[in-house]
């Protein structure tokens, strides 16, 4: 594979969260070939550093598309660009999603701009409650998207992973920091926790030695991993 070469304005101006392999099903689907969608985006929309080689690596994850390179791919695949754009994972990718400058985002939520834009760079947001409920509602985002973009995910994660392994009790403050809803509804959500992962250690001591066993604390493992989807699921059926 040659190197991938594009201008530098495309390179230094990333675009939106991209859905790599969104991009690639609906070329397939189309029975496109990446020499196909380079040659109509060099054709029809003028990027000519466009290759075979470029496409490729959209479709890999291994470059984003900037916003003009995504808005003309979306042409080529006959799709609008919301359907080749993935779920905002950072505060820059939402903000960028909802097309607002930093200025609009740190001028309404009510931080300094150079703050603002520190923030988004190290991923850390620092700001009040009434400055959290202010950036989401101006980025639209769920309770979920915003432990996610304000970079306390990874807390959260380590804070349930430990409710579930020691006493849940411990534990419904500091992720009430975090996550600030009715005490009780999180009571109820981490004692759920609890028990889930305790209910699979016991199998595993039941089953003595073995490959049994070994399955039951890869369930275990498994189940920490996914502690996060498992907390918004037990939350959404408690509030629904």
């Amino acid at each position: 594979m040659s190197p991938v070469s594009r201008p530098a304005a495309h390179a230094r101006q990333p675009g939106p969260p991209f859905n790599a392999p969104a991009a690639r099903r609906l070329r397939v689907a189309l029975g496109m070939t990446p020499g196909h969608v380079a040659q109509g985006l060099r054709a029809s929309y003028a990027l000519a550093h466009v290759t075979p080689d470029l496409v490729n690596a959209w479709e890999r994850g291994a470059l984003t598309p900037a916003h003009a390179e995504l808005t003309a791919l979306a042409g080529v695949l006959w799709c609008s660009p919301a359907e080749l754009i993935g779920r905002p994972r950072t505060l820059r990718e939402c903000r960028i999603a909802r097309g607002l400058a930093p200025e609009d985002v740190a001028r309404a939520v009510g931080h300094e701009f150079t703050a603002y834009t520190r923030m988004e760079q190290s991923g850390q947001w620092r700001g009040t409650d009434r400055q959290c409920a202010a950036l989401a509602e101006l980025l639209g985002l769920s309770l979920p998207d915003l432990v996610t973009v304000t970079g306390r995910e990874a807390e959260l994660a380590d804070l349930l992973r430990a409710a579930a392994r020691t006493r849940w009790q411990a534990y419904v403050k500091p992720v009430g920091r975090i996550v600030p809803l009715d005490r009780r509804l999180l009571e109820d959500a981490l004692q759920e926790l609890h028990r889930d992962y305790q209910g699979r250690m016991v199998a595993t001591l039941s089953w003595g030695g073995g490959s049994a066993a070994g399955e039951a604390s890869d369930a275990g493992d498994d189940f920490l991993d996914r502690i996060i989807d498992a907390f918004w699921t037990s939350l959404r059926e408690r509030t629904v």
